[in-house]
């Protein structure tokens, strides 16, 4: 048996704000690991990563929606049938289904058969990527074929499934690694004795961030031909909080002279338009849509401040600890943001950045004002933060961990 040949699974593929997730299979397969890349989502975005074309592993879509390919589904259920552990999985989908009357359940099921129908030669692996519609369908897929399954969990994954379903996954499958102490402690909470949970920071590929040449400005905010350039990067939905930013950004002093490049796209980016529109700072931001990582790199070694007010929706969701910041962090630029998840990990107020209670733009307008008004502090935090990151958040370190829970699972008795 081949145990370095493992089947990824992920709900979609290739992103670009799951860089995280690239940075790492990439890693593995320069461990030396064979991987097949299983998406449930056809990619949606216009351009891609530079490390999406060094990843040499096949990628295989299951039916995004099972009426759009039932002759599929019909000939995946068919097969699965034959398989002996057909009838452990529809019990445990019927189980679930009480709990999760969805179509959303009827999907992953159909998925997972799809999975273990065509699943490719000779890997004897699945380990999937979040723990909530991904992990379903490996679960199901896992039952069906008789092959384990691990898991990495990350922030809204964690935070908005509910605890008798994480539960159940965290004692069914072998390990569950993720990122951050605050999703760490909940999940060992759930799983128990019975859950192998395991704490490993996503880290970052420092060859690719390497240290910025570039010299940080002396831009104070009082010129208005050099105003000082804030920068903030993630899809523009609800927990980043990017409403909070603005009316932050709008409570500044009038004489203070600054500019906000926006990356990403998302659900809320006409929303926000309107917001700085209504709060009179609409002249003063550059939305410029989804970039590469090559453009945002240029953006974090350009800039003087990395601002992102992180909060937690309603739902539950929210980030973990945003991979945008340790990049920024690793270019020497200054961060601001909000004490949620996994940000304290990174940041220390006042000693490598800067953190304010999430959903107060006031406070988050002080800061901005200090921060702007003060570059020899920007400069003293960013590089205490570039300090931290390399020596503590190098990729490397994730994937031999990584690499270390795989073995060990291997020589684990079934």
């Amino acid at each position: 048996m081949n145990r370095r040949k493992i089947v990824v699974i992920l709900k979609g593929y290739p992103r670009l704000s799951e860089t995280f997730i690239a940075q790492e299979l990439l890693g593995l397969e320069q461990a030396g690991f064979e991987l097949a890349l299983v998406a449930m989502r056809r990619p949606t975005d216009k351009k891609r990563h530079p490390v999406h074309d060094e990843i040499r592993a096949p990628v295989f879509y299951l039916p995004e929606y099972l009426h759009e390919e039932p002759v599929r589904v019909a000939k995946g259920l068919l097969k699965s049938l034959g398989k002996p552990g057909f009838r452990t999985a529809l019990g445990a989908f019927l189980r679930d289904l009480p709990r999760d009357v969805s179509r959303n359940r009827f999907r992953r099921f159909g998925q997972a058969a799809v999975l273990a129908a065509e699943w490719p030669e000779g890997f004897t692996w699945l380990h999937a990527h979040f723990i909530h519609t991904p992990a379903s369908v490996a679960h199901y897929a896992s039952l069906i074929t008789g092959i384990p399954w691990t898991c990495s969990a990350h922030a809204k994954d964690i935070w908005t499934s509910p605890d008798w379903e994480l539960t159940e996954k965290l004692i069914a499958n072998r390990w569950t690694v993720t990122c951050t102490e605050s999703g760490h402690a909940h999940l060992s909470r759930l799983g128990g004795p019975q859950g192998d949970v395991h704490l490993s920071y996503h880290g970052l590929d420092l060859a690719r961030f390497g240290p910025n040449d570039t010299l940080r400005s002396s831009r104070n905010g009082s010129d208005p031909a050099d105003p000082v350039r804030i920068l903030s990067v993630g899809r523009a939905v609800e927990k980043k909080g990017f409403d909070i930013l603005i009316e932050a950004l709008s409570r500044l002093p009038k004489d203070l002279q600054w500019r906000l490049d926006h990356i990403g796209d998302g659900e809320k980016l006409a929303g926000l338009k309107a917001q700085a529109e209504r709060v009179g700072v609409a002249d003063r931001i550059h939305w410029r849509g989804a970039l590469d990582q090559t453009d945002v790199l240029s953006a974090y070694r350009t800039s003087d401040i990395f601002a992102l007010a992180c909060r937690i929706t309603s739902d539950g969701d929210r980030d973990g600890l945003p991979n945008v910041l340790v990049e920024a962090s690793s270019q020497g630029l200054v961060c601001v943001s909000t004490s949620i998840s996994g940000v304290p990990e990174l940041l220390t107020d006042g000693e490598n950045g800067f953190m304010t209670p999430p959903e107060d733009p006031g406070a988050l307008a002080k800061v901005l004002e200090r921060a702007i008004r003060d570059p020899s502090l920007r400069h003293r935090l960013g590089a205490a933060a570039e300090h931290k990151v390399r020596s503590r958040f190098d990729f490397h370190t994730s994937i031999a961990q990584l690499s270390a829970l795989f073995e060990r699972a291997w020589k684990a008795p079934s």
